[in-house]
């Protein structure tokens, strides 16, 4: 009885761990939804541009200097801009891949497994549901300081303080409102939200090109000086403490990749409107920063209205009110571009089964989840009402920072593992293999063609993923095993050996003995081997519409910046998200794993591939098409394959 219940426990926990680890595969037409294609590649750039240009510029540029940086700001933004540049290129690779709304819980789905992506977008439904109570608490907290401080004590003499320590001061009313009015507005639907997000976008721009001339105008360097501090008086932890929470202000790029399933043609819209708001969101934090400290020493910083008083300080009164229009426009954008994609993050997670069902039902007039809208906008409310800004920025941070890092280890992964036999050479998406190409594509007029065809597919399918001939020494390490299933191997040991690096760093600091310099020896070595294993084996040629540059190297790098970054947040942020993990988890086990669509056995998955003109996600062929096409191969060629047993003269001679 004993060795039968071990038998039985290992039978579930190997379910377990198969459903853990099931991917999810892809046919039929990607570009198939029920949601709106309307945006062009203007309308995501805009919106990129605006999710990240918010209270980014106009609230948590003057905490960070005052409190974490100095003028060292700058390069805290600079840090920041770099690590989230190199997440972004990450994205935009898959956003060419996989066109579907949930962004990086779509990505880790299909590269990974169900486990991990479920971890994925439970994170982003914090970072989007935080992003937008931190923005409606930010904007609040800066009209309240151009009022000086009316809208606070009326709210506190009317109900009061709370004195928890997790809560703020007093309940914003004001912040509540902003996220419901917010969420009215997306609701009337993806165009006219988009129209609203490029105008106050484009006049938000307009105001921080204004911020920047003014302040290089007014600069003054010796406010940079040893006087007041100098450059960086809070030294290199300071510029990575700074750093760790600008990343703040580049979380919105990911709704580039939310959106991508109502875009045009995300294909090529996704990958430039990455770049090019990456590239205009960082260069403009940067400079504000610079012309904020050179305006005013960063003692003198008001955190509340950073822009506003410093230029009351530099007696260019008239200017304060530009900024205060650029900062309700793009704040405003910014809670926009959170509570846009909240909703189809859940999306995408409730059709896959792994959340409640109802969170995928669509409008049949908006065609936008409205339910999933509403629920979003009342959490994002909630928490805006009750939570203090600083503690949901540092919140959100960490979530989004782990997201960047799975996605970013899933681009070395996936570039690594053998393609499906389904998926399409040039432009890399997955396309439904139709009765036609199992036949003579002959026929079409291309004759001699297949066997070509059948050859470069054998060779890619023996040497993607294995080792490349000069470095076959390694083979006795890392041979015997599945292709792509050593890189796999490596990247989990690399960022396992980053993670214990930066924690032993950060808790030795200053410490250099040799009981701390040999623990970096070691893991330094373990980071390097795993780099240069996975440097030795051979990369997939699929040809995409953009692929990330410079494989492993800058997906590794994002993954360390983003693990140090990760480490050097609070403790206290590292228990709050531990609680939140622990509720995801136990949806996840309770429900997830036994409503997965992935689940229903392959009769359902195949059923749903393609009915008529519907396609979405289906299950893989039990005979897959590189196995029939070697064994054409191994026959002869399609033309030899294609020729009738019994010709027509040998008939006619058998005729009576």
């Amino acid at each position: 009885m004993p060795g039968a219940r071990h038998k039985i426990l290992g039978h579930v926990l190997s379910g377990f761990c198969h459903k853990m680890n099931r991917r999810k595969p892809l046919y039929g037409d990607c570009l198939d939804t029920p949601l709106n294609r309307c945006l062009t590649t203007f309308d995501i750039t805009l919106l990129g541009i605006g999710h990240m240009v918010g209270a980014g510029i106009y609230v948590l540029t003057g905490t960070v200097a005052k409190n974490m940086a100095g003028p060292a700001t700058a390069l805290s933004f600079l840090l920041a801009g770099i690590t989230s540049t190199l997440a972004a290129l990450c994205y935009a690779e898959f956003g060419t891949r996989i066109p579907r709304a949930g962004s990086a819980y779509a990505y880790t789905y299909v590269s990974i497994g169900e486990f991990w992506a479920f971890i994925i977008g439970w994170n982003i439904v914090l970072e989007y549901m935080i992003g937008a109570a931190s923005v409606a608490r930010a904007s609040s907290g800066y009209l309240d300081a151009l009022l000086h401080g009316a809208i606070s004590n009326a709210t506190t003499s009317v109900t009061g303080e709370l004195h928890e320590t997790l809560l703020s001061k007093y309940p914003d009313i004001l912040a509540f409102l902003i996220c419901i009015i917010a969420s009215l507005i997306l609701a009337v639907g993806v165009k006219t939200s988009a129209y609203i997000n490029n105008g106050l976008t484009i006049l938000n721009l307009i105001v921080i090109s204004l911020v920047i001339f003014l302040g290089f105008f007014y600069a003054d360097l010796s406010n940079w000086s040893d006087i007041h501090g100098g450059f960086m008086p809070y030294g290199i932890s300071g510029v990575l403490t700074g750093a760790a929470t600008c990343f703040y202000a580049f979380v919105g790029f990911d709704s580039i990749s939310a959106s991508s399933e109502e875009a045009k043609d995300p294909t090529r819209s996704i990958p430039t409107a990455t770049i090019l708001s990456m590239g205009v969101v960082g260069i403009g934090y940067i400079l504000v920063a610079l012309a904020l400290t050179l305006m005013v020493p960063y003692t003198q910083i008001d955190v509340d209205a950073a822009l506003p008083k410093a230029f009351e300080a530099v007696h260019a009164n008239w200017a304060k009110y530009a900024v205060a229009v650029g900062a309700i426009c793009g704040m405003t954008t910014t809670l926009l571009g959170s509570l846009f994609s909240l909703p189809r993050c859940l999306y995408a997670m409730s059709a896959d089964g792994l959340l409640f069902g109802f969170l995928s039902d669509m409008s049949n007039k908006s065609q936008i989840p409205v339910s999933n809208l509403i629920i979003s906008g009342i959490s994002s409310a909630l928490i805006a009402l009750l939570f203090d800004l600083e503690k949901l920025v540092e919140f959100m941070s960490i979530g989004t920072l782990l997201a960047y890092t799975i996605v970013s280890a899933a681009v070395i992964i996936l570039r690594y593992r053998p393609a499906p036999p389904t998926e399409d050479r040039d432009f890399g998406i997955p396309q439904l293999e139709s009765p036609g190409d199992r036949e003579d594509s002959s026929a079409t007029g291309t004759p001699g063609t297949d066997a070509g065809s059948s050859s470069s597919e054998m060779f890619e399918a023996l040497t993607v993923g294995r080792l490349r001939p000069q470095y076959a020494w390694l083979e006795p390490l890392v041979g015997g095993r599945a292709p792509g299933t050593a890189v796999t191997s490596c990247v989990y040991v690399f960022t396992v050996a980053t993670a214990i690096l930066s924690a032993h760093n950060r808790l030795a600091e200053h410490k250099l003995v040799m009981w701390t310099i040999i623990p970096d020896v070691v893991l330094s070595l373990i980071i390097i081997g795993c780099l240069f294993i996975i440097w030795a084996h051979q990369q997939s040629p699929i040809r995409l519409p953009f692929r990330v540059p410079y494989v492993p190297l800058l997906p590794a790098a994002s993954v360390m910046l983003n693990v140090e970054l990760m480490i050097n947040l609070n403790i206290l942020t590292w228990a709050r998200f531990a609680i939140w993990m622990t509720i995801g988890l136990l949806l996840y086990f309770l429900y997830g794993i036994h409503h997965s669509k992935l689940g229903e056995g392959v009769t359902g998955l195949l059923s749903r591939s393609y009915s008529g003109n519907h396609t979405g996600w289906g299950a893989v062929d039990k005979t897959s098409t590189l196995a029939r096409r070697v064994g054409r191969l191994g026959r002869g060629s399609r033309s030899d394959d294609r020729k009738p047993i019994i010709c027509d003269d040998e008939l006619a001679r058998r005729e009576p």
